[in-house]
Parts: structure tokens; sequence; C-alpha cells
């Protein structure tokens, strides 16, 4: 009996390394279907409202999942493929308007009336070795080639996978969220704690962040219409895309597209891009946060950037949502530490 009481600690040391090694196995199995894994769980969380609704509607819990799905579907990544095509098109147009006869003149005309800057270009052009340069780009397209094939199959079968995950985490929502609780060493108020913690965190990036970016690519969408900015379309959703980083995304879009239009002699059309970037695009971002992120994030501005930042280095365009999520576990465990070690006994 003292044998097996001597060796109880090492068989859990030797469970725990294997449940270890094991756990990190599974890790490395479901590395590649990283971002789908990430895009089922937004979106689940993202849809749990209407989902709900459409819930009440229908008993059958799979047959609700897949109506639901289908019209994720038809909402979700029908239009966003429609809108890839559009976008190749609007990127072909705008290279062309670009290559316009006008506008080279214009630009050539603006850097021959400045010298020094006309020397260093000159001093520029002549430090590249034109034919090394072609030889290399063909090397470059024709080793990737396979490359830019298998991406396309990759994302395929992302999407593929995210939907096939999402199916199961509608329909089986309550049933996942229950094992979730099961694993976490945490007592039954800090597991919701932290689950509620991380719903509002995927519901303000994903959902609230979107929102704001899309107002910002419409109102910048709009000046480039007005001012005839080539490509409308592209530039629009380009500045969607940049403004889900806060504070100055949507800069990184207008403001090249303003000197682009100063170089080409529309001072005037520069100057209200400008004026109107600056005054209603960026600003209206500090408007619309407060309102649709603020107040369901528990974190500073400056937090939320970093984490934004940080996570897209890291994670790619997933980590939008996953860093502030990672951010958010980090501060709510945090919280329940110092709860943990400040609480004070209960008297006798």
């Amino acid at each position: 009996m003292q044998e097996d009481h001597a060796e109880t600690p090492w068989k859990q040391i030797t469970l725990f390394l294997i449940t270890l090694g094991v756990l990190l196995l599974c890790a490395l199995i479901l590395r590649p279907f990283f971002s789908a894994i990430v895009g089922a769980i937004v979106l689940a969380v993202v849809t749990q409202r209407p989902y709900d609704w459409l819930a009440s509607k229908i008993k059958n819990r799979s047959l609700c999942a897949a109506i639901a799905l289908v019209l994720i579907i038809l909402a979700v990544i029908i239009p966003m493929f429609f809108l890839a095509q559009k976008l190749s098109a609007q990127a072909l147009a705008t290279i062309h308007a670009f290559r316009n006869g006008a506008h080279q003149e214009k630009i050539s005309g603006f850097i021959a009336n400045r010298p020094a800057l006309a020397s260093r270009i000159e001093d520029f052009a002549n430090s590249i070795d034109l034919n090394n340069l072609t030889r290399s780009i063909a090397a470059y397209l024709g080793g990737n080639l396979a490359g830019f094939l298998g991406n396309s199959i990759r994302i395929i079968t992302q999407l593929v996978v995210m939907l096939f995950l999402l199916f199961f985490l509608l329909r089986d929502r309550a049933l996942a969220l229950s094992s979730l609780r099961s694993v976490l060493p945490l007592h039954e108020v800090e597991s919701t704690e932290l689950l509620d913690r991380v719903g509002n965190t995927i519901l303000a990036t994903a959902l609230g962040r979107l929102t704001i970016a899309a107002v910002q690519g419409v109102l910048g969408g709009l000046a480039f219409w007005v001012l005839g900015v080539p490509g409308v379309i592209l530039w629009a959703f380009t500045l969607t895309a940049f403004a889900m980083i806060p504070a100055f995304g949507s800069f990184l879009v207008w403001g090249p597209v303003a000197i682009y239009l100063g170089l080409t002699g529309h001072w005037g059309k520069a100057a209200l891009l400008a004026l109107w970037g600056a005054v209603i695009v960026s600003t209206i971002d500090n408007i619309l946060y407060p309102i649709l992120v603020g107040s369901h994030l528990r974190a500073h501005t400056a937090t939320i950037l970093l984490s934004i930042l940080g996570g897209i280095a890291v994670f790619g365009p997933i980590g939008i949502v996953l860093g502030p999520v990672l951010f958010t576990l980090a501060a709510t465990l945090l919280d329940i530490w110092h709860t943990r070690t400040t609480r004070q006994p209960s008297p006798p």
C-alpha cells in the first residue's frame, strides 16, 4: 500500500507528460487548419443571435444548422466571390488608367520642374540592371507557379473546413461550451466571466470593427467617385480593409491617392480629398468606436491597436480578431489571479 502511494506522484507526472505530448501532436495536426477553425468560431459567435431566432422557429437542430449554413453561404461567401472578381477587373482597369499618356505627361512634367528629384530618380534608374531584373522576375514566377496553384487549393480547402466546422458549432454550441467549461481549471463564475469577455471581444472586433471600416470605406469611395479617381470599387474596398487597423488605417489609402491627384496636377481635388479624409473618414472612427467597440472591450485604445497590429504580424489577417482575443484572455486571467490572491478570508 505504501509502495502504491509512493508511485502515485510519478504516475501523475507521467500522465501529465503523456497528455501534454499528445496535445502538442494534436496541435501540430490542426495547425494547417488554424485559420479555418478561427473563422468558424468567429462566424458562430457573430451569427449567434440570428441563429437563436432561427432555432426558435425550427426545432430540428440539424435542419436549422443546415439552413443557417446555406444562408451564410448566400449572404457572405458568394458575394465575396463576386466581389473578388469585380476587384480583379477594377485592378486591371486602374493599372490601365495609371498608364494613360496624359497622366504620365503630368507626372513627368512635375518631376522635370524639380531638378533635384529628377536627378535622384535618374540615379536610381541607372542603378537597376534591367536584364538581371527581368531574369529574376521570370525565375521567381516560374518557381512559384506551383505555389500560386497550391495557395488556391489551400484557400478552397480552408473554406470547406471552415463551413464544415461552422455547421457543428451552430448545431452543437451548448455541447461545445459545456465541454470547454469542463476542461477549464476555473470556478463556474470565473469560466462564465472568461467566456463572456472572449465572446464580447470577438463581437466587438469582428462585427464592430468591420462596421466602422465599412462606413469609412463607403465615405472614402464616395469621395473617390466624386473626384473621378479610377477604380473606385477597388480603392473603397482597399480602404475598408486597411481601416480594420484603428487610428491610422484609412489614411494609408486616401493619403497616397491624394498625393497621386496632386502629382497629376489636380491640386484642388487633392486638397478636397485630404480635407475629407482627415475631417470625415478618419474622424468617424473616433465617433463610432466608443459606441460599437469601446463599450464591449475593457481595454485601452492603445492596447487594442497594438494587439491588432501584433496579431496581424504573427497570425496574418485572422490576427485582427485573434490578437485582441488573446489580450482579453490574458487580462481576464490576470484579473482572476488578482481576485484570488487578494480575497480576504471569511470570518469564523
